[in-house]
This record gives C-alpha cells, structure tokens and sequence, in this order.
C-alpha cells in the first residue's frame, strides 16, 4: 500500500500542466479501463452485499463483518489495479 503522501504526490504529478499530453487513443484506452474497472468493482460488490444480507438475515455478525471487510478490501484492490493500468497507458 502506498502513503498518503506517495498518492498526493502522485496526484500532484498527473495535474502538473506541464507534463506531457494526451494522444487521443491514450484518452480512449484510460478512459476504457475506467468502464471495465467500474464494472468489475459493481460486480464484486453486488455478489459480496447478497452475501452481507444473507448473513444479516440469519443473524452472523461476525460473518456479516468479514463480508464488510472483504468489500472494502476487494474495492481498493480493483482501485490499485485500474491506476496501475491507467499508469502503464500514460507512460506508453
């Protein structure tokens, strides 16, 4: 995982109006990985929330909590994973 620093930093880079531009096709292609990544994470997510409501409904808390955790860990991974693609693109 990266800090919180190491992040703003990296933000503060990809802002940075002088760095370099955009071809088009680089545009299309990160603009592609956003719309996979936000369906993998749509799909993650509703499959882990059925889990999460059977869980409540049968009272396991202790399981309704590990679902909760495995929702968020399972977001910031798909998260890592689309940056990490959208990073390749624009340094390519």
């Amino acid at each position: 995982m990266k800090s919180a620093y190491e992040l703003a930093m990296e933000r503060l880079a990809k802002s940075d109006p002088a760095g370099k531009a955009l071809r088009p096709e680089q545009k299309n292609r990160l603009a592609e990985i956003d719309r996979v990544y936000q369906g993998k994470i749509a799909e993650r997510e509703i499959f882990l929330r059925q889990k999460l409501d059977a869980a409540l409904a049968g009272q396991q808390f202790d399981e309704a909590d590990k679902i909760r955790r495995q929702i968020a860990d399972e977001k910031a991974r798909l998260e890592d994973e689309r940056e990490v693609e959208k990073d390749r693109v624009r340094r390519g």
